[in-house]
């Protein structure tokens, strides 16, 4: 390494090592405030031909920063702050002296609690605050990382966790709009009688744009279909809406056309007002789970999940099973999940999302508020005006109170429970509801509803009961959608049914000295007036070694979907066999209502972003099926592609694509996305491209031609980090800082600048007019940067430099000449031949 500089084995030496033992010196002096006050240097130990011609204003204090306004990352305890404006201004018991003047604004930041901040006073006209009204917290500048830290006894803050910042710290990100789209495309030829052809495509997406904190969002689903009778095609824009935190209540406003939020009434949509308490934006500890939904695919297939119509999740799968985990925590209710085989075949079943039963803590009041005017699946308004509510109100410690209450029109329903956290045994609520209702024709009708609902993670077992519930109803209990439709489309006319009783359990446990895990989930509907239906899975995996083959697994699972009379029994037994490389191989046998069916396949995972696999699929009397599949996570997309053929039979091939584009006032990009409509981060490189930026992701993200990425694998409430891949950096490309942190409220659109350089390295010369030179220690700055250290005889070892270039020249606390880099630099940057570089005296 220290052959890169010139002279480490010449006459030059001294010109570099003299800078670095200096800047190392005071590196010491900066991070040690503590070993010297007052800062003397001893002139003589300095091999300088010219001791008359030194510096050393800046060096002459212990840590000190001469009074000055500095961009600063803000570092409170472990937590970073955006980079913002930082003024060092002298005390006044010590003009000498110079101290960060935190402004009141900055200290609205530091998560102190309100009767901390009570505490502190201000000086300098009421702008800075003295943090001796807060025993114990510091203050320290470090111009060399361009770092504020401030260190704040634990005492005075309010609650944090290790990945949480309290609202006071939470960013609304900036202006900007959005554009984020999922679509697939299939196509297929049959050849079992004529070849026949069919192509469809599909997509769904959410449009937007932020203003301060407020979010305006608009869902667009859309499909096209086209074989030989025609095409047909549709796209609708199914959803208008607003939103915003009000980070004080720990809630959200929701404007516009949505869905009831609720966990005592079945959802309807509507148009109207909402004020919901956000459990997001609680500690993590304190939040719900995401659902997952399983399933397994026979061949190469589309996997929709949807609610009320509207789709919230598509993708293609590879054969074999699948388990979406990445659906967003706010889904709650039924999701109806279709399976698109390539084959032509398609499963649709039901899961039933778990929600924890509804407690508070102790003086804790959670509660949904929405009034407006129930809407068909095109959200046209009809029907009267609802009103509702609920609550869960934290009674004591371990008790909670439930209440709801849902009025529209001549339907009332009212609903009451109790939840109790029953600590070592889990946690229990149950609640009763009441339905009134006056219909034109059947009169008035009074039903009730039942449900128990648990939850528990028992540690000693390795176990999680992640959800247990159980729902009665009378015949005569109406739901407010059942209510709505019968208005609409006429009494007696409902379709669904009337629920009779839901029963539904969530399972995993460990036999961690088996190496075995087990997953069950059941659900299970009865109704008065038709067939019940239910949908079990269960399945088992173990990791095991045999010789040197180390992690192979065996997984087998069992499901049954039984829906409007039909029952779909699936049996799947799985193999696999890593080969190292990260590839492997796998083998698996299916039986279910359709036959029996055996698959061998290729895994291989190229790179972080790259994964194919192939395979072979066998059946007792027909040919085999040839099938592939590919991933790749690209820097402006998420990509999948599938192919599939059975000779004489079909053939066909499918892609989906997932990804968006963001544009703010400080730029735009394209970017591939988590979830449609929702936060993301926006990384300003200072218009350096192809800087690689490390996200939440396993696979980084590279900054386009203008220095811009989005990276959207952030959690909305809690605390982010976005880093600069150094080990992956350009050439001649440097990141002052490689690191940054963010807490960003939801949807918002969060922006953040590294400080990168760009341009070769190289040693010159620096000569005034006068023929002198500028004195030893003095900074050479590039755009506020500090980008060398000026030694013996005006020798600098410059870093970031690029054609044309100015740079200043500081010494005694201002900018005394400047310097331009010629419009063609030296191919030799370390030669022997320094470049002589003319500084033109200035006046700061």
């Amino acid at each position: 390494m220290l052959n890169k500089y010139p002279g480490i084995n010449g006459k030059q030496t001294s010109r570099v090592v003299r800078p670095l033992v200096l800047a190392i010196s005071l590196a010491l002096f900066t991070a040690y405030p503590s070993l010297a006050k007052e800062v003397e240097f001893n002139l003589d130990n300095l091999d300088v031909s010219d001791r008359e011609n030194i510096d050393m204003t800046q060096f002459a204090r212990a840590g000190f920063i001469m009074p000055g306004q500095y961009d600063m990352v803000v570092r409170v305890n472990k937590s970073d702050l955006p980079a913002m404006p930082i003024t060092f201004l002298p005390p006044d018991d010590d003009p000498k002296e110079s101290v960060a003047c935190i402004s009141p604004e900055l200290m609205q930041q530091l998560g102190l609690k309100p009767r901390s901040l009570e505490k502190v006073s201000y000086w300098h006209l009421g702008q800075c605050a003295n943090l001796t009204d807060l025993p114990g917290t510091t203050a320290r500048g470090e111009l060399a990382n361009s770092v504020l830290t401030i260190s704040v006894p634990q005492a005075y803050l309010e609650y944090q966790a290790t990945d949480w910042d309290p609202p006071s710290r939470w960013d609304d990100g900036i202006p900007g709009v959005l554009f984020d789209y999922n679509v697939n495309l299939n196509y297929s030829t049959a050849q079992q009688v004529s070849e026949t052809s069919s192509t469809s495509a599909s997509g769904n997406g959410v449009a937007g744009a932020n203003l301060g904190p407020w979010r305006m969002r608009a869902n667009w689903q859309g499909q096209y279909n086209r074989n030989e009778s025609g095409s047909t095609h549709q796209l609708t824009w199914s959803q208008y809406y607003a939103y915003r935190a009000i980070k004080a209540w720990r809630a959200k406003l929701l404007l516009g056309q949505n869905y009831l939020t609720t966990d005592m009434f079945d959802s309807v949509r509507f148009v109207g007002v909402s004020v919901i308490s956000d459990d997001s934006q609680l500690p993590p500890n304190l939040r719900g789970y995401a659902p997952e939904v399983g399933g397994v695919a026979k061949t190469n297939a589309k996997v929709t999940i949807s609610q009320l119509g509207r789709v919230i999740y598509e993708s293609q799968v590879a054969p074999g099973p699948f388990l979406i985990q990445d659906l967003s925590e706010a889904t709650s209710g039924t999701l109806d999940v279709r399976v698109e085989e390539q084959d032509g075949s398609v499963q649709q079943f039901q899961v039933e999302t778990a929600t924890i039963p509804y407690l508070s803590r102790p003086g804790q009041v959670r509660y949904k508020i929405s009034a407006g005017q129930p809407a068909d699946q095109q959200f046209k308004p009809h029907g009267t005006l609802m009103q509702t509510g609920e609550f869960s109100w934290g009674v004591s410690n371990g008790w909670s109170l439930l209440g709801g209450m849902v009025a529209a029109g001549k339907y009332n329903a009212y609903s009451l429970g109790v939840g109790r956290d029953l600590l070592a045994l889990g946690a229990i609520s149950l609640s009763a509801t009441q339905s009134h209702v006056e219909l034109p024709k059947s009169g008035k009708q009074v039903g009730s509803s039942y449900s128990l609902s648990y939850s528990k993670r028992f540690e000693e077992y390795d176990t999680q009961v992640t959800f247990a519930g159980y729902r009665f109803s009378q015949r005569n209990y109406m739901t407010i959608s059942r209510y709505l439709d019968e208005l609409k489309y006429g009494e007696h006319s409902y379709q669904r049914g009337d629920d009779k009783q839901t029963y539904s359990v969530t399972l995993n446990k460990q036999f961690r000295s088996l190496g075995l895990s087990a997953f069950l989930n059941y659900y299970y509907q009865t109704y008065w007036d038709r067939p019940a239906t239910s949908r079990w899975n269960m399945s088992l995996a173990r990791y095991f070694d045999v010789g040197s083959i180390k992690n192979m697994s065996v997984n087998l699972s069992a499901y049954r979907n039984e829906l409007r009379g039909k029952t779909d029994d699936t049996l799947y037994l799985s193999f696999n066999i890593p080969l190292g490389g990260a590839a492997s191989i796998n083998y698996s046998a299916q039986s279910g209502s359709s036959g029996a069916t055996q698959n061998v396949g290729w895994y291989q995972r190229l790179d972080e972003r790259n994964t194919y696999q192939v395979s072979a699929i066998t059946s007792s009397d027909e040919a085999p099926t040839l099938s592939g599949y590919y991933s790749r996570t690209g820097d402006i997309a998420q990509v999948n592609t599938s192919a599939s053929y059975k000779a004489g039979v079909y053939h066909s091939a499918g892609l989906s694509a997932q990804g968006g584009v963001t544009a703010t006032t400080q730029g735009a990009a394209l970017h591939r996305t988590n979830f449609a409509g929702g936060t993301r981060l926006m990384v300003d490189t200072e218009g350096v491209s192809d800087v690689p930026i490390q996200g939440g992701g396993s696979a980084a993200t590279h900054t386009n031609l203008f220095g811009k990425a989005v990276i959207t694998d952030v959690n909305s409430y809690y605390r982010n980090q976005a880093s600069i891949d150094i080990n992956n950096l350009p050439e001649n490309v440097e990141a002052e800082r490689s690191i940054t942190q963010v807490t960003l409220t939801e949807g918002a659109i969060g922006y953040r600048k590294f400080g990168v350089i760009t341009g070769q390295k190289l040693m010159a010369v620096i000569r005034r007019a006068d023929g002198s030179f500028p004195p030893f220690g003095a900074s050479v700055l590039n755009d506020g940067r500090e980008t060398g250290i000026v030694s013996d005889s005006g020798s600098v070892w410059l870093s970031g430099v690029n054609p044309g270039v100015k740079m200043a020249v500081r010494w005694s606390g201002a900018t005394q000449c400047i310097i331009t880099l010629p419009d063609v630099l030296p191919e030799d940057p370390s030669g022997e031949n320094n470049l002589l570089l003319p500084c033109i005296d200035s006046v700061e």
